[in-house]
């Protein structure tokens, strides 16, 4: 596909009109402000259109859209153990694979490309990326409070063989992760044995770390003072490639750990703040040098993966917390949404405008009235913009969503199986 006289935000999410840029096998091939002598095949009219990287959603629960609007006004451990738990102890893999590809789709409409996943279940969550063009990292969380081995548990024996039999299926758009749900959620034994299982494996890591304050005075109780970084990074979870969600309540040595070890900090403001757990960081975090992503966390308790909402939050959500209005710029914003959460994931060739780079590349109508007067476009993008001004989502040169349009998929049907699963589910509780 050959995009024609269109707007770009460059890699360094600077504006520039008027360009050409042309997609072949999988990859940008070509950016520039002539029309190019190779033939792209379709071409696309961009006037009035921003073309950009799509975005890169660094910690999600995509099945969890079975739970939308299910659990409100509570706080993180009463939503969990009182509406979440319960109810997913009900789930089968019907309802996840139909809730996992309803979520690929709001993901498309709202420009995101690439999801890292933390749930179970995985078999049906990977058939349900691989059916629709998107891409993924998804991980099988464990848990563990009792004297069990990590081999026993049914989450070891499932991660690993969906990781045999899936990582970087369909020319790497699918990857395959190792995930601890959390220090609250596990003991020592089994965090050392899963770092040690990661090693082996050359796994990617994803946990959940410091999202409320209780969480973390409760782990310096159970841990001679240490915070959950400095627990975890004890016991070598960190010394593998590890995405942290959260990160709220960080403290002392947290950040100094962090950045060392190349540990990236999905950040979810829109979750974390309805939830009440807090405002992360994210001035320090950037300061220190830690690589930094945004999150939706899942649809039960965001309510929505609208990622332009997300990252206009995350930009004022420090202005406010720390009072300080020249903290996250627009370009820091998009630059954690997109090349950031790529990096996350292990996708080095993703998240930029450049020629080399994947193809996974998103479209703006700008001939919208709240996007006008541009005086600064990725200002434009991070405080006015809305997911609905999306008009289409490419991943891997690949049109999954456009103008409404759910290319890969049946929608209606989706939606109708997703909330058939949620009916049978209730029944059961």
């Amino acid at each position: 596909m050959l995009f024609k006289d269109i707007t770009i935000l460059d890699e360094q999410f600077q504006r520039k009109d008027h360009m050409y840029v042309g997609v072949a096998d999988g990859t940008i091939d070509y950016i520039g402000e002539t029309m190019p002598e190779t033939d792209y095949g379709q071409l696309y009219e961009g006037a009035g259109k921003l073309l950009m990287t799509g975005f890169f959603n660094a910690h999600a629960h995509s099945p969890m859209t079975l739970m939308r609007g299910y659990g409100e006004n509570m706080v993180l451990q009463d939503w969990l153990n009182q509406r979440i738990f319960p109810f997913e102890a009900k789930l089968d893999e019907e309802a996840v694979y139909w809730a996992t590809k309803l979520a690929i789709a709001e993901s498309l409409q709202y420009g995101i490309v690439s999801t890292s996943d933390m749930y179970y279940f995985n078999e049906q969550m990977a058939q349900a990326v691989l059916d629709t063009g998107a891409k993924a990292n998804i991980s099988c969380y464990v848990t563990c409070l009792d004297g069990s081995e990590l081999w026993d548990l049914p989450a070891y024996k499932e991660g690993k063989d969906i990781y045999r039999r899936y990582h970087n299926a369909a020319d790497d758009r699918l990857k395959v992760d190792l995930s601890l749900h959390a220090e609250y959620t596990s003991n020592e034994k089994i965090v050392r044995q899963l770092a040690d299982h990661a090693r082996e494996m050359n796994a990617r890591m994803h946990v959940h770390v410091s999202e409320t304050r209780k969480e973390v005075e409760e782990c310096k109780q159970r841990h001679d003072g240490k915070t959950p970084v400095e627990y975890l990074d004890g016991c070598g979870l960190f010394d593998q490639p590890t995405i942290a969600a959260h990160c709220v309540y960080l403290e002392g040595d947290d950040y100094d750990i962090l950045a060392e070890r190349g540990v990236t900090a999905a950040s979810c403001p829109v979750s974390n703040m309805k939830l009440s757990s807090g405002v992360a960081n994210i001035p320090m975090m950037l300061k220190k040098g830690i690589n930094v992503g945004i999150g939706t966390d899942s649809v039960s308790s965001n309510n929505s993966l609208n990622f332009i909402e997300e990252i206009k939050t995350f930009a004022i959500a420090s202005k406010g917390a720390f009072g300080d209005p020249t903290v996250i710029s627009p370009v820091q914003a998009l630059k954690c949404a997109t090349y950031n959460g790529a990096v996350a994931q292990g996708r080095n060739d993703c998240g930029k405008m450049k020629e080399g780079f994947r193809a996974d590349l998103i479209v703006l109508d700008l001939n919208r009235p709240h996007l006008r007067p541009i005086h600064d476009l990725a200002t434009n993008v991070v405080y006015s913009a809305s997911g609905s001004d999306v008009v289409l989502t490419m991943v891997d040169g690949e049109v999954l969503y456009k103008d409404g349009i759910f290319l890969t998929m049946d929608i209606e049907e989706t939606i109708a199986k997703t909330e058939e699963a949620v009916q049978r589910i209730l029944k059961r509780l």
